[in-house]
This record gives C-alpha cells, sequence and structure tokens, in this order.
C-alpha cells in the first residue's frame, strides 16, 4: 500500500498542467474566496480554468467597478481584494482603482492578461506596457516569462501587498505562457531580502514617547487608517483610557476608535469638527498612530500644530517627516506600537485643563443645519444612523455627500467605513458597496452616493441584481456635482460652469429597469417611513432622496488656510 501511494504521488508531479492550472492553484493555495474579473482574449486560458473552480467570480459591468469592488471587499475583510482584467483596454481600465488603492493602502493582487511573449513590443492587438503605466501605482508589478515562475510570483505577490504598508500588486502573465505546459514546479520559500518591513517599534523610541506623553499639557492623538490596517482599534482604546488621551480621527481612520466614547473628540480636516482641528492648532504633543498628514487633513502647513512636539508611528518610514517635522519617529505596526506604550503604563499628563477645553469647544461649537422646507442631507444622516443604531456598513462616493455621511454617522467599530480618501475617486461607492456586501454578508450595507458619483458606475446595479445583494442605495440627488458647485458659489463667484444637472434619468425607473425596488424620497416624513421598511430587508433597494440643492457642507477651510482658520463655524 505505502508502495503504491508512493507511486500514485510520484505519477501526480510528474502530470503536465498549464500556467492557468498552476495559477488556479496558487490562488486555492492562498484561500481566496472571491475573484472579481472581466475576461478578454488574453486571458481565456484562465478563464477556462475558472470554469471549473469554486472560487466565487464576480462579473462587473466595467473593470473600474471590478477594481472598486474589490477595494470595498479588502477594506472591510481585511484579506486582498483579488482581481483579473485583459490586456490593453481592460488593463487601462484598472488604472484609477489601482491608484486608489496605492494611495489608500488597500491589499490587491491583480492579475493582467498580456498579448504573447513573442510580439510584446510589437504593438500588437489590444497590447498595453502594462508594467511601465502601474509602476507609480502599485507597491510592486511582475510580469511572468516563465510557467515555472507562477507559483513563486503568486505566493510573494500575496506577501507583498498584505504585509508592512499593504498596497495594491500587480502580475501580468502573456497568454502563451497561461496556456503554455509544465511538470509542476517544486514549492519555493518567499525570499525577498531587499523587503523586510519593520514591524516590532524600537525600545528607546517608545520609551521617549512615553516619557513626552506624561510631561504633555495638551496631548492629543491623531488616528489613522493604519490603525484599522493594523487591526489594532481596542489597543487604541486600552491606550488612550489609560492615559486619557483624546483621539482625533483622520477621513479614513473613523472607526478606529468609539464615536460615542468620552475621549472621542472627531473628524480632523477641511471639513472636520472645530474641536478637533483646534485641537490639532493648540496641542502641544501631537501622536500621530497611522496617517500620513496629507493637505487635506492638515491645512496650510505653516500653522499646522505649530506648538506641538511630533510624535508618528507608521510601518512605512517613507511617510515620517514626509510632511510634518517628526521629533519622535517610530517606525513600526500600529497594534506592536501600542502594545508597547501599554506595557510601560506611563504616568498620565496633568491635562484636566485641557479635556475641559476640549469639552467646551465641542459643546460650544457642533456640526451645525439650518431648518428649511427642503430635505437636509445632514437630517437623513442623522435618520440612518438612529434607524441602524450605527451598526451598518456605510459606503460612500466622493463629494459633498460624503463629508455629510462622516461627519453626522457615528463609527461606534471598526470595518464600517468605505470610502475613497486620498484620490476621491468618483464612481466609487456603488461598485466597492458589492465588495463590502460579500465581505461582511449578513450586515446592512449602505450607499450613500451623489448624483453625479452614482451616474458614472450605474452599470454595476446588474451585479447587484445579479447576486441579490441587499444593498440600499441612497442617492444624495442635488442635481448638480454638488462640491464642485460649492467651490463655484464660494470662490468663483458663483459661476456655475458645468456643474449643475437638471436632466437626469428617473432613477427609480432605472432601478426597476435593473429589477431593483425604487423609491424617491421628498421630506423626513417620507424618509422616515421607507427607512424603517427598507433597511432591514434582504434585498437591493435604491432611494432617491431629493435634499436641498443649495445646501453646502460647513465647517469648512479655504484653501491655503490654516486649521484655526474654519469658515461657517457657528455656536
Amino acid at each position: 500500500m505505502l508502495q503504491q501511494a508512493a507511486m500514485t504521488e510520484s505519477k501526480a508531479k510528474t502530470e503536465m498542467v498549464t500556467g492557468a492550472d498552476l495559477l488556479l492553484e496558487a490562488l486555492e493555495k492562498e484561500k481566496v474566496e472571491v475573484i472579481f474579473g472581466y475576461p478578454g482574449g488574453a486571458v481565456l486560458p484562465i478563464y477556462d480554468k475558472l470554469y471549473d473552480s469554486k472560487i466565487l467570480h464576480v462579473l462587473p459591468r466595467h473593470e473600474q467597478g471590478g477594481i472598486h469592488a474589490a477595494e470595498g471587499y479588502a477594506r472591510i475583510s481585511g484579506k486582498p481584494g483579488v482581481v483579473i482584467a485583459t490586456s490593453g483596454p481592460g488593463a487601462t481600465n484598472i488604472v484609477t482603482g489601482l491608484t486608489d488603492a496605492m494611495m489608500d493602502s488597500l491589499p490587491l493582487v491583480v492579475f493582467t492578461g498580456q498579448v504573447q511573449t513573442s510580439v510584446i513590443g510589437s504593438d500588437a492587438f489590444q497590447e498595453a506596457d502594462v508594467l511601465g503605466i502601474t509602476t507609480p501605482i502599485t507597491k510592486y508589478n511582475y510580469q511572468v516569462r516563465s510557467i515555472e515562475d507562477i507559483p513563486r510570483i503568486v505566493k510573494e505577490a500575496f506577501y507583498i501587498a498584505t504585509s508592512g504598508r499593504p498596497g495594491p500588486v500587480l502580475i501580468d502573465i502573456p497568454k502563451d505562457i497561461a496556456a503554455s505546459v509544465s511538470k509542476p514546479p517544486e514549492e519555493q520559500e518567499i525570499k525577498l531580502p531587499g523587503y523586510q518591513p519593520t514591524v516590532q517599534p524600537n525600545y528607546l523610541q517608545i520609551r521617549k514617547l512615553s516619557e513626552a506623553v506624561s510631561r504633555a499639557r495638551k496631548p492629543v492623538i491623531l488616528a489613522g487608517a493604519g490603525v484599522l490596517l493594523a487591526q489594532a482599534s481596542n489597543e487604541l482604546k486600552e491606550y488612550a483610557e489609560q492615559q486619557q488621551l483624546p483621539v482625533i480621527h483622520t477621513l479614513l481612520g473613523l472607526g478606529g476608535f468609539p464615536a460615542d466614547h468620552r475621549l472621542f473628540v472627531g473628524l480632523a480636516g477641511m471639513h472636520g469638527c472645530y474641536a478637533s482641528n483646534m485641537g490639532l492648532s493648540e496641542c502641544d504633543l501631537l501622536i500621530n498612530i497611522g496617517a500620513r498628514f496629507d493637505d487635506r487633513l492638515t491645512g496650510n502647513l505653516q500653522f499646522f500644530a505649530p506648538q506641538a512636539t511630533v510624535a508618528h508611528i507608521d510601518i512605512d518610514p517613507a511617510e515620517i517627516g514626509k510632511n510634518v517635522p517628526t521629533a519622535i519617529p517610530v517606525v513600526a505596526d500600529a497594534k506592536e506600537a501600542l502594545k508597547e506604550l501599554i506595557k510601560q503604563n506611563g504616568k498620565p499628563p496633568a491635562h484636566l485643563e485641557w479635556l475641559e477645553q476640549i469639552h467646551k469647544w465641542q459643546v460650544e461649537y457642533p456640526y451645525h443645519y439650518g431648518e428649511s422646507d427642503t430635505l437636509k442631507p445632514q437630517k437623513v444622516l442623522e435618520m440612518l444612523y438612529e434607524k441602524t443604531a450605527g451598526d451598518a456598513i456605510v459606503v460612500t462616493d466622493v463629494g459633498q455627500h460624503q463629508m455629510w455621511a462622516a461627519q453626522y454617522y457615528q463609527f461606534k467599530k471598526a470595518n464600517r467605513w468605505v470610502t475613497s480618501g486620498g484620490l476621491g475617486t468618483m464612481g466609487f461607492g456603488l461598485p466597492a458597496s458589492v465588495g463590502a456586501q460579500l465581505a461582511d454578508p449578513d450586515r446592512c450595507v449602505i450607499a450613500v452616493l451623489g448624483d453625479g458619483g452614482f451616474q458614472m458606475s450605474t452599470q454595476e446595479l446588474t451585479v447587484i441584481k445579479e447576486l441579490n445583494l441587499p444593498i440600499k442605495i441612497a442617492i444624495f440627488n442635488n442635481l448638480s456635482l454638488g462640491m464642485v458647485r460649492q467651490w463655484q458659489e464660494i470662490f468663483y463667484d458663483k459661476r456655475y460652469s458645468h456643474s449643475k444637472i437638471p436632466i437626469q434619468p428617473s432613477f427609480v425607473k432605472l432601478a426597476e429597469a435593473y429589477g431593483i425596488k425604487g423609491y424617491e424620497i421628498n421630506n423626513a416624513e417620507e424618509a422616515d417611513v421607507l427607512f424603517e421598511e427598507v433597511l432591514n430587508s434582504r434585498e437591493p433597494v435604491l432611494l432617491d432622496i431629493r435634499i436641498d440643492p443649495d445646501e453646502n457642507v460647513y465647517p469648512m477651510i479655504a484653501p491655503g488656510k490654516g486649521l484655526h482658520e474654519m469658515v461657517g463655524v457657528k455656536p
């Protein structure tokens, strides 16, 4: 029997396999659950093998929709989103998604088909220089030149995408490599001597930071998406409570600290709350955990945290000191750094007056909006929060509705917020909600969209219907490109150049054309009744919510101004 088993194993090792076989086997070893892909000539050998695969394949109606769906899946699940696109236009259609994922540190593994190796460089039909195009917008990219390299490259790609600072990795596979035949290669260990992310913090720097906290009189924590990516929300809460440190969030960091906690201050930046922006402006110790000090957060750097000693915890050393001079650099995984800070159990700062000041700012200068006969978008977000008890996954597109959602929907738990931050990609929200729902099938997913962004990816309604995903699509319809209109109103003397969209399809009828229920909402009473009815249903629903077309997002920091120079702040 032993001899027979050995013979069977030996025979298996000598059986010939295609490159596509090796690719699917490698994906199964990585425990891939879902692939977002669009077939085409250069990837047909791969799709032929996918025909028999148990991995769920989701067919977006545009490659850009597929990669945004993979981003939503990665954001909620913490697992890498996997994408397949064909050569040429298939590959170039995912460039925006790669850039978006690169800027927001989302782990993706993307496979593109390529023309056969014998004609690469000859301007063959549907050929594009994918490596050249994607080098600046991926964490790393490969072009497979030998079938034997496929298992190793796939293994490395998943490791690179998910370790250190996460990001997208692309693998370009020529058609003849995917179709060629070989004996199964020997399994290889990952050996990347030039890529060794620093995970554990330097003890001396941790000690230095702990001592700085004890001396501070006006300390704050600035928590970014790095907290969520490191799954460090519990450690952040424990450390903030141990030292009684107020916590301010970046846009992408929302949910990393409970919004209903007494130490939570709020969102900071261009449309952040008064208390957060003044906290950053007047603090004497700023502890940045997993944020990159982007310009929408800092405003004019000349006025940013002028009195503060800056400590920066980040797994990417390139971010430390890039935009803001840093006195205490800590290169490490956010979770590991917080664990070490908790172990220090340093003496909490004497900062009662500072905590009282922050609380006073919160009470005196909250977010606000006026009352009118029209439906206010802020009121809609408050109602959605109340109806879902703050436990829904909120996915947004980009624009005014995105900022209102960040301001008025209180995120009490991690992995409930999906948005395009760094790139600000219109059309992101609807397909990203598909990935988010697949990542967490039992949770209510609300796609908060603008009428402009929705029309950039409307075709993905087909995917929602096909998979019967119970996504609630809430279109905040103000008949315009709202944020563009707001800037034209404030900075361009109300010269509304091509920002208003008075002619639109009936979104309700459009939803019905896709086999999805649709409703129009014109006032708070209608919203209250419909929200009660649809939010707990297990089918997709589209809501065309007609909001006040002249409503703007406040507070706001104008370009070139500091965080302390907010407009639209009212007691």
